[in-house]
């Protein structure tokens, strides 16, 4: 919603000037940080295409790693949907970080499609919890999410706990829907 605004505070011509240059001085100090799109894998690197066997020659593109969060609260049981992910996406970590801590020890089982990533992870204090993949049919779920989107939900049990709260953070390298990220042809 406040990125339209922004948009036509910046780039309508019927915006107030004086609401114009107010956000772009926002924005030039970073007290606003702008929000953009992009469909697919981010690549970055210094060569696109091997043209040779030495460094330099060599293709160097890499993805990027991106990351979605959801909050969780001590109550909020079991089957809860945090967010999805794309199709072919190859996630790098899961984290749950406390940000009030839970008044007695609290599990989180995170799935993906169902399919549980980890065994509970417990915790305990504040701080966070790297929460690690234990089978193998979970490994595999972690290498490539599939070719559809895939839905992030998780199992929060609480024990005795009356209060806490953290974040669900999810990070993984946007890939095609096949698990490559170098496109094969280009289109137009």
């Amino acid at each position: 919603m406040y990125d339209s605004v922004i948009w036509d505070l910046l780039f309508l011509p019927t915006a107030p000037a004086d609401d114009a240059k107010m956000v772009r001085k926002l924005l030039h100090k970073g007290v606003i940080m702008a929000i953009a799109s992009h469909l697919g894998s981010w690549l970055l690197g210094t060569v696109k295409n091997t043209t040779g066997t030495t460094a330099g020659t060599i293709r160097n593109m890499g993805a990027t790693i991106v990351a979605q969060s959801k909050v969780v609260n001590f109550n909020d049981g079991t089957g809860v949907s945090a967010f999805a992910i794309p199709a072919g996406a190859l996630i790098t970590s899961i984290q749950f970080v406390t940000t009030t801590t839970f008044d007695a020890a609290s599990t989180i089982v995170v799935k993906a499609d169902g399919t549980a990533l980890n065994s509970a992870t417990t915790i305990t204090t504040g701080g966070a919890y790297a929460v690690s993949t234990t089978n193998s049919q979970a490994v595999g779920r972690l290498l490539s999410v599939g070719t559809t989107d895939t839905l992030i939900t998780y199992d929060l049990s609480v024990g005795a706990s009356t209060a806490g709260q953290g974040q669900l953070v999810v990070a993984y390298i946007v890939r095609n829907a096949d698990g490559t990220y170098n496109p094969t042809a280009f289109t137009a």
